[in-house]
């Protein structure tokens, strides 16, 4: 893309921006990506990890809406974020061009518009079983599938981590890419070898805790 059309991008960009702005949170962010390249970036997070001539990650927001030409919203993990927001992708043209634009809302923003989960209901061998969420210890993502436990059972669901953590009651905390606990079922906090955080259960489990989450430990157990 020459000077001249990134000028006049920019320019469309920003009228995109001052209208948006108008109604989304302070905290949003909003990007714009032509063909497979940011071209507009406004960090409403301090989390967020993303820069103008950046490429368009494969699997992202802006990657599926570039490519179909359609609105598009998920769920986004920490690829790009410290911890899960809310996309939607809007399908729009610049000086003909198709192009994204991607608005990121908080997390907290999309957790006071849903109710968050009561009930998980898990399969075991051939059942399915309904469990109260405060019985539930930790949650584990292993193999691309997702598992919970309950005094030491474990249960398959086809709820995703990422969709949990967005639909949970705050008692369950984010400590690793692959875990989530419930702080009710958490015995101690200790430090590995490497310096790293160990979280034990009460039933002697122990998961360990991702330096990219450590803050969510310590924020939600105020340590």
């Amino acid at each position: 893309m020459n000077n001249e059309y990134n000028l006049s991008a920019k320019e469309i960009s920003q009228q995109y921006i001052t209208m948006l702005t108008d109604w989304l949170p302070s905290n949003s962010s909003i990007a714009i990506a032509v063909q497979d390249t940011y071209i507009y970036f406004h960090s409403g997070h301090q989390s967020i990890h993303l820069e103008v001539g950046q490429q368009v990650q494969s699997g992202s927001i802006a990657e599926k809406v570039l490519n179909t030409k359609r609105r598009t919203d998920a769920i986004l993990d920490n690829s790009l974020f410290d911890t899960p927001y809310y996309g939607i992708g809007y399908p729009i043209y610049l000086q003909g061009v198709p192009a994204a634009l991607v608005v990121v809302l908080p997390s907290t923003f999309t957790i006071q518009k849903v109710d968050p989960y009561q009930f998980l209901t898990g399969k075991q061998d051939e059942d399915w079983n309904p469990v109260a969420i405060e019985k539930i210890s930790h949650i584990e993502s292993l193999q691309k599938k997702t598992w919970f436990y309950v005094e030491g059972e474990q249960f398959k669901t086809s709820i995703t981590l990422k969709e949990l953590q967005m639909r949970l009651p705050s008692s369950f905390i984010r400590i690793h890419r692959s875990y989530i606990v419930n702080i009710h079922f958490i015995k101690k906090m200790s430090r590995d070898l490497t310096s790293n955080f160990i979280v034990t259960l009460k039933d002697g489990s122990e998961l360990p805790v991702s330096q990219s989450y450590t803050n969510n430990l310590r924020s939600a157990l105020e340590f």
